[in-house]
């Protein structure tokens, strides 16, 4: 049996929020400036609203 159309949702919103918290880590732990722009990069496809402030 599936999942219904809110408990998908539901797991897309908490797998989102972990991987944002992931790349924020990552984020203060760069070192160059190229790095920052990839993970930047990354966030914004992950989710187009969040900032690494």
């Amino acid at each position: 049996m599936g999942r219904t159309e809110r408990s998908r949702e539901i797991a897309r919103r908490r797998a989102r929020t972990v991987k944002v918290k992931k790349l924020r880590a990552r984020f203060a732990a760069a070192k160059t400036d190229a790095e920052k722009t990839a993970l930047t990069e990354k966030l914004s496809r992950v989710s187009p609203f969040a900032t690494f402030s």
